[in-house]
């Protein structure tokens, strides 16, 4: 029985084989403990720190002339780094999350900053809106997590959200962020300092690598006494010119390359890029 537990362990999956968001997201204690990765200023996890976030934000407002007449989607918003601050730009904004936690720390912070956003909780890929959108957002990689059909569906509905003149602004992982990965496997007892359970737990990681694909799959097996439970992260990695083919799919074409959503000039050595994108 062990032998077969620990078989399945260590089982490579096909690509994004399994989806197991609502596992992270929406679990009580995976999600406060992503809240204050979120609410952490000082780290690059779940949100990058904040001075990049200012940087970022003052960027985007100039890139693309944001003013009370501009409407912003965006999309994994979390608790509202990205759109409390565009908001203070006078931007018209909506915010799309999974996490119900996030969400309502997002609106109640709104609500002390006077900023009339219109949070929505649900999964991004159902979201749906007769509003038309200025500049959809998907920022910190969000779209490398979602399977090749995913991805279309979100191309599809940013596609269709947008105003004629309209941009997305996304950013992905490169592949020269993929060729620096490499395969491990590994446990631990309370692993990552209890981040999986508020219980006694043993987690184990595997890291597997599709070169094929380039793919890079983080998986976690979470020992609990009384369950066994398994999350799958998924990371697809890009080069320009795959970005470019799958945009052209869903009728949108990237315009602009840059390292990252702060606006800083192309670097085919960074580990990540941004795209911004419009309609073909």
């Amino acid at each position: 029985m062990l032998f077969r537990e620990l078989e399945k362990i260590n089982s490579r999956p096909e690509p994004f084989e399994f989806y197991t968001a609502s596992d992270l997201w929406t679990d009580d204690h995976t999600s406060q403990q992503m809240l204050s990765f979120h609410l952490n200023e000082d780290i690059d996890v779940s949100s990058r720190n904040a001075k990049f976030i200012q940087d970022s934000v003052t960027w985007i407002v100039s890139r693309f002339g944001l003013s009370e007449a501009s409407s912003v989607a965006d999309f994994g918003c979390g608790p509202g780094l990205y759109a409390a601050r565009l908001a203070e730009h006078r931007a018209k904004v909506t915010g799309i999350d999974f996490s119900r936690r996030s969400i309502q720390h997002a609106i109640a912070a709104a609500g002390k900053g006077g900023l009339p956003i219109n949070y929505v909780h649900g999964n991004y890929l159902e979201f749906d809106t007769e509003e038309r959108f200025d500049l959809i957002l998907m920022i910190m990689c969000d779209f490398c997590a979602l399977s090749p059909a995913q991805r279309k569906t979100m191309l599809d509905k940013f596609a269709l959200f947008l105003k004629p003149n309209g941009h997305v602004l996304l950013d992905v992982y490169s592949l020269t962020g993929f060729a620096r990965q490499e395969e491990a496997a590994g446990y631990e007892l309370n692993q990552l300092n209890g981040f999986w359970s508020p219980k006694r737990y043993y987690g184990f990681s595997n890291i597997f690598k599709y070169a094929d694909e380039k793919v890079v799959l983080h998986k976690h097996t979470i020992v609990e006494p009384e369950r066994i439970r398994t999350v799958y992260n998924w990371f697809q990695y890009f080069s320009p010119e795959a970005i470019n083919v799958e945009f052209s799919g869903s009728g949108l074409k990237a315009a602009e390359f840059y390292s990252d959503v702060a606006g800083n000039p192309f670097d085919p050595l960074s580990t990540e890029f941004a795209v911004v994108a419009e309609l073909s």
